[in-house]
């Protein structure tokens, strides 16, 4: 009966192992279902993982797709002297974004490889601020208007290079190659910028100059007179001139367009504020989504399949000037703001200007020794001042300006000589990539 008391003597491998060395309670260790909130625990993070997993494998395979299709496109011999083709990517700002670059690295990050591997080059035109685009696009054809006109000669240094090309066939050559667009944004700003360019005039303008010139009878930074208590003087409203462009007076605008680069318009929405949040993390675990249709818009740049602009809608098609007006819904709330809140700090700044202003002159002329804080921090002088009002003008103005250009109120300025001269890419005949469900 003692005997059946005793436990058993281990047998088999376990009694092997008790010799290796092995502590007991591994050797004794029972396996058991873990607890509830552990199986939560691992059930969540095995599925992010793996759709993050999954997610990143498809964007792999959709870009390899794409890069397979046009990469022979790249291996076509070229001549001695035959540039590749070269397109022009525009973009710009997105209202409330402080990174002005977002619609740049959604370019590079996801139609640029398709770009590259059909050996295709690209020029990148960007606007740091909103507005600026614009400026830029109008600035470039009426220095090509100078020209033409015999205003202005070409670059000197361009003509004395073994390379030189005629502009007539760099002109040919832009028309051909094509054009991309990112974003509503950058789309407004691209067709105000072509009407400017080919309706204003051609005499060259100082902006900062005009600008001193309509700051200059102020009456801000007047001497007061003597004997006369001072009274601030009102601070005026700034309203944004409309955007209409206004004829040149020195030159006629022509009456024909010169043909326009095809247009490839890619949507691009930048999520900003706190109530994007869930758009952010859907975007993060759906790359695959912005990879695809970046895959699909730079192989209807390489095919250059194209068809005639839409500027009115039809029953079966919305018109072109509509492109990603939806998308305008996403813009930060606060850019509505911005005309309002230009307006309290210039009002902020011109209430405190005399003080700053008094302090300048009495310093300058003597009328009092500095204090110690003073000595030791000297304050702005009266022609600092004045420098500061004007950068900050400049920048409250810019502002106000540019909001005014792409606000969702605002409609796409479009020149009717444009009519007829404007086209699309659009989708190559034969079947696109395939999606994979899940």
């Amino acid at each position: 009966m003692g005997g059946e008391n005793k436990s058993k003597a281990p047998s088999g491998v376990k009694a092997v192992l008790q010799y290796t060395g092995i502590p007991p309670s591994w050797l004794d260790y029972r396996p058991k279902l873990p607890s509830r909130n552990w199986l939560i625990f691992w059930t969540v993070t095995s599925t992010v993982t793996g759709y993050y997993v999954y997610d990143r494998r498809e964007c792999k395979r959709i870009r390899q797709a794409y890069v397979d299709r046009v990469s022979h496109l790249a291996e076509r011999p070229l001549g001695i002297l035959e540039p590749p083709r070269k397109v022009r990517v525009y973009g710009c700002k997105w209202p409330g974004d402080e990174d002005y670059n977002a619609s740049i690295k959604y370019f590079r990050r996801y139609i640029k490889p398709i770009l590259v591997a059909a050996g295709i080059d690209y020029d990148i035109v960007n606007g740091n601020k909103s507005g600026e685009l614009a400026q830029k696009i109008a600035d470039e054809i009426r220095a090509r208007r100078r020209v033409e006109a015999g205003l202005d000669s070409p670059p000197i240094h361009l003509l004395a290079t073994p390379t030189y090309v005629p502009p007539e066939v760099l002109e040919k050559r832009a028309v051909e190659d094509g054009a991309v667009i990112i974003g509503r944004p950058a789309f407004k700003e691209f067709m105000l910028g072509l009407a400017r360019g080919w309706t204003e005039g051609l005499q060259p303008v100082d902006r900062d100059e005009a600008l001193a010139n309509a700051l200059a009878d102020d009456g801000h930074f007047d001497e007061p007179e003597e004997g006369v208590a001072h009274t601030p003087k009102p601070v005026t409203q700034y309203t944004p001139p409309p955007i209409t462009p206004t004829p040149g007076t020195d030159v006629a605008p022509p009456a024909t367009i010169p043909p326009i680069p095809p247009l490839l318009l890619v949507s691009f929405v930048d999520y900003i504020g706190f109530g994007q949040i869930p758009y952010m993390l859907w975007d993060w675990f759906n790359q695959r989504e912005r990879v695809r249709a970046g895959a699909e818009a730079a192989y209807r740049l390489v095919m250059r399949q194209t068809r005639p602009f839409r500027e009115v809608a039809t029953p079966t098609s919305p018109s072109d000037l509509a492109f990603d007006k939806d998308k305008e819904a996403f813009f930060k709330s606060s850019s509505a703001e911005i005309p309002a809140e230009t307006a309290k700090s210039r009002e902020k700044y011109y209430a405190e200007l005399p003080a700053r202003l008094q302090v300048a002159r009495e310093l300058a002329r003597g009328v009092r020794e500095p204090t110690k804080e003073e000595a030791a921090h000297p304050p702005p002088t009266e022609v600092e001042l004045r420098q500061e009002r004007m950068n900050k003008e400049k920048v409250w103005r810019n502002r106000v300006d540019g909001w005014e250009i792409i606000k969702p109120a605002q409609k796409v300025f479009f020149d009717e000589r444009l009519r007829g001269l404007l086209s699309v890419y659009v989708d190559p005949e034969e079947t696109k990539e395939p999606e994979t469900k899940v």
